[in-house]
């Protein structure tokens, strides 16, 4: 499903390496974090599979294709193949939960029963009740429920996750955790970024370790360690 051969990116302004010869490989339905301190290059990592920066060396592949060789014309083709959770959730502020998910399905396909579909997910994540609230009326863990929904209602088959968790309480926190391993357990693939030592060690996972750019440690058994 995501594959990095060999990834270095610099950037040339500051001749900094945000990540240096990164190699691995995530198989379709896994669910695994990257962890590191704050500059480890998590974010770097996320930014390139979404083909937001390209790598300066390597290759960075997503569902069998190389990113950096995909036309312009196609990144919205290639991006509805992946789902991405913020910290902040980025909800629309003007629109309901339901209406978050029927936006975001009318950007991607004209056609289709979008309602059925948007209220299908907000079941699925525990908000059909709350379908008509808008983002200013839900709790911290309700709006990242339907940021959550919003991300898997085009039924993309990857979920990138950058601190998802960062905002929330610690019961919230692993509310949320339990509602993306039941994802996963669906079958999606996701690849969750975090420095929670509490969730990673909770809920262990094979784990991606990144310090200074390097990934120094790749671990089936999961558990955080830096």
């Amino acid at each position: 499903m995501v594959e990095f051969r060999h990834v270095t990116k610099t950037y040339p302004r500051t001749h900094t390496h945000a990540l240096k010869d990164v190699d691995f490989h995530i198989a379709k339905g896994e669910f695994v974090y990257v962890t590191g301190h704050s500059g480890a290059g998590k974010s770097t990592m996320l930014a390139l599979m979404l083909r937001r920066i390209v790598a300066t060396e390597g290759t960075v592949a997503v569902a069998g294709q190389d990113v950096a060789r995909v036309p312009d014309s196609r990144l919205p083709m290639l991006r509805r193949h992946i789902g991405m959770i913020f910290q902040d959730h980025r909800l629309l502020g003007h629109l309901s939960a339901f209406e978050n998910l029927t936006f975001t399905l009318r950007a991607v396909a004209a056609r289709g029963n979008h309602e059925q579909r948007a209220m299908a997910v907000l079941r699925q994540v525990g908000l059909a009740h709350k379908r008509k609230a808008y983002p200013i009326e839900l709790s911290l863990g309700e709006q990242q429920r339907v940021a959550i929904a919003r991300a898997m209602v085009t039924d993309a088959p990857l979920l990138l996750a950058d601190e998802p968790t960062g905002n929330l309480d610690p019961d919230t926190a692993l509310e949320i955790m339990e509602l993306l391993d039941d994802i996963n357990l669906r079958g999606t693939t996701i690849l969750l970024a975090t420095h929670a030592r509490d969730l990673v060690d909770s809920y262990k996972r094979r784990t991606l370790v990144l310090r200074n750019g390097e990934l120094v440690r790749d671990d089936a058994r999961g558990g955080y360690s830096l």
